[in-house]
């Protein structure tokens, strides 16, 4: 509970004051502890929590605005006349509060989040903005949230790019939970396999996402969950993923037995 929540907020004076409430909302926070003693403690799965929430809502708002940069609009613009810095709003709103659901289920935890979400979206905004633009913002945000669901596709560049961010949060140290407690399976084990994820500034492409390995088996958490989250996201042609293996690969397990 002591994880500190902040973005870079580049002189975005609403997401300024956001950060500093989301730090201070105690209903927000508990949601986040919830979540990992659901994901961690009861199921024995990766960290759901703040470290989560802090890495998704970095690399979110990272891609998003080397996405402007590039000259693309944030559908919030485009549809609601707002500006730039209402969709890096949109963004990390709906990063912190993509996975609260969790406290109640993993299963269908995607529409439990956007169930708890609203109340904690209107307190946190009350005062930022007008009411209509409160209730705008809200729902692009609940839509940047449940958008991150897998079967379902993002109809704006802000909720894509949440969804990215999402699946991006892969380094090896994120799966050493579910693999120390006894899961060594294809998805512990190719987990582990991942040693950096890194996001920058792409040439043919806005976006280079460069993923360092250490053993092949991570492929699978390429191939399987990221390539899908991308696919099917809006932002499929805008992210260029380039994987690095060693050619010498280290060692993760030495036996498996069952």
């Amino acid at each position: 509970m002591a994880q500190t929540f902040d973005v870079p907020t580049e002189g975005n004076h609403v997401l300024e004051k956001l950060v500093e409430r989301i730090n201070e909302d105690v209903e927000l926070k508990t949601y986040w502890r919830a979540s990992n003693i659901t994901a961690i403690e009861r199921l024995g799965f990766n960290d759901h929590g703040p470290i989560h929430i802090k890495i998704v809502t970095r690399t979110a708002l990272k891609m998003l605005r080397l996405l402007m940069v590039d000259g693309e609009v944030p559908d919030i613009v485009k549809s609601y006349n707002m500006k730039n810095d209402d969709a890096e709003v949109v963004v990390v709103l709906a990063a912190a509060l993509h996975d609260i659901g969790h406290a109640v289920h993993r299963e269908n935890h995607e529409e439990f989040s956007i169930s708890l979400a609203p109340e904690v979206i209107k307190r946190l905004l009350k005062g930022l903005y007008p009411e209509q633009s409160v209730i705008i913002v809200m729902v692009e945000v609940l839509h940047a949230m449940i958008s991150h669901r897998s079967d379902i596709i993002p109809l704006t560049l802000e909720a894509g790019v949440v969804r990215v961010a999402d699946a991006l949060d892969m380094e090896k140290g994120r799966a050493r939970i579910p693999f120390r407690s006894g899961s060594v399976n294809i998805h512990s084990v190719s987990a582990l396999a991942i040693d950096k994820v890194r996001v920058m500034k792409g040439e043919e492409r806005p976006i280079r996402v460069e993923i360092q390995m250490n053993n092949s088996a991570g492929i699978y958490q390429i191939d399987e969950l990221l390539r899908d989250k991308i696919q099917k996201s809006n932002l499929k042609d805008k992210i260029t993923v380039v994987v690095l293996v060693p050619k010498e690969e280290t060692s993760i397990i030495q036996e498996l037995k069952f």
